[in-house]
């Protein structure tokens, strides 16, 4: 017994094939877009990054030495110095 292939056409054949051919096309051009945004946003996520880092190294830049105990104000407003005395007087309310 001998199996029977069916005959198919030449033409149909090139038919199939450049079906087959336009539908990869098709997925490597999706492929290729997927791939550019990817990297437009891999850009963008590292620039943020970097931004983040610079801020925290300006804020460690501020930050005083271990040995001085005073106290810091990393977000550079004005503080009112306050004495010693003034903390410790009694409130008469």
């Amino acid at each position: 017994m001998e199996e029977q292939i069916p005959f198919t056409a030449p033409h149909q054949v090139d038919t199939d094939v450049a079906t087959s051919i336009e539908r990869v096309a098709n997925k490597v051009k999706l492929i290729t877009q997927a791939v550019k945004a990817l990297h437009q946003e891999r850009a963008q996520l590292e620039a943020k990054i970097e931004d983040a880092q610079k801020r925290i190294q300006h804020i460690l830049s501020r930050l005083p030495d271990q040995s001085d105990t005073r106290q810091m104000n990393l977000l550079g407003d004005a503080l009112t110095p306050t004495t010693p005395e003034d903390d410790n007087e009694p409130t008469t309310h």
